[in-house]
């Protein structure tokens, strides 16, 4: 009997010794998202229940949306920005899984809506956490999910809310090597930036897509996470993030033949656990997944 390698993974995550976090916003009329698209739309178009038109009733019950392609907690491609870039269908599913760290600013966000994450505070992070892995998914958390409006106006309906400075991102790119970014507000670039009649193509957005990573925004629960030290002392945390995409994964040994699925929403999922945990052949140390 082969051994079960990857099974026994899977319920091990599934255990008591991990916490999964749901990092996306619920998809509704009430979900936070870019100013410029238009309200999401349901349209029920069978049902069950009692006092349904006939012409509707039927054993499930089914919707019809209509919504935008970055509404909401949304992946942002390089196509989105970049003609030649890859679309969403052309990225690896395994390249949605990373180390996840989160650079929290959300008290300088509260005092400064008007913040800039810049190459300062990610040293200041590693000072504190260590150094940020190769291919990390880094979260900048200002805490801006928990606000109504995104675009945060004044009384002169100036917006105002927090972003990354560019050679912040490019530090991350070209001396960290990271994999992907992802933020609580609707644009990558703050107001400050956006807000300028010369500002197109945001220069923040327009780079890291085209460098051929992947952002994700409007981002939701950053505050459920710790930092994800990745320093290997005991008492730190560690997560991954996982793009949450229906597939399965099977093992290059073909001694292994039990695959996994790993997913069946299109959610962000991060789980913690502590290093004492599971921690299989060439797995990160002390490990979490979103």
């Amino acid at each position: 009997m082969p051994a079960l390698d990857l099974w026994n993974l899977a319920f091990q995550l599934k255990s008591t010794d991990y916490r999964w976090v749901d990092l996306t916003h619920t998809l509704s009329c009430d979900t936070p998202h870019w100013f410029g698209f238009k309200p999401f739309e349901s349209t029920k178009l069978f049902d069950y229940l009692p006092n349904t038109p006939e012409d509707m009733l039927a054993p499930m019950r089914c919707f019809q949306y209509s919504v935008a392609s970055q509404y909401g907690t949304h992946v942002d491609a390089p196509r989105h920005f970049h003609v030649d870039g890859r679309s969403l269908g052309e990225i690896e599913p395994i390249e949605f899984m990373h180390p996840l760290c989160v650079i929290d600013k959300h008290e300088e966000c509260a005092a400064n809506p008007d913040f800039i994450l810049t190459v300062e505070d990610l040293k200041a992070w590693e000072d504190e956490h260590g150094r940020i892995p190769e291919d990390a998914f880094v979260a900048f958390r200002s805490d801006w999910s928990k606000l109504a409006d995104l675009e945060n106006k004044d009384e002169d309906g100036q917006p105002h809310y927090p972003g990354w400075d560019l050679d912040a991102i490019k530090w991350l790119v070209e001396e960290r090597n990271i994999g992907a970014i992802g933020h609580e507000p609707a644009d990558t670039d703050p107001a400050t930036i956006t807000t300028r009649e010369d500002a197109y193509p945001y220069p923040g957005e327009q780079y890291i897509l085209s460098v051929d990573r992947y952002q994700i925004e409007v981002m939701n629960h950053l505050d459920e996470l710790p930092p994800q030290a990745p320093s290997s002392s005991a008492p730190s945390l560690r997560s991954v993030m996982v793009l949450d995409i229906l597939h399965a994964f099977l093992p290059s040994a073909p001694r292994h033949k039990f695959p996994c699925v790993c997913s069946s929403k299109f959610r962000l999922r991060c789980t913690l656990h502590a290093p004492a945990a599971y921690n299989p052949p060439g797995a990160p140390h002390a490990g979490a997944f979103l």
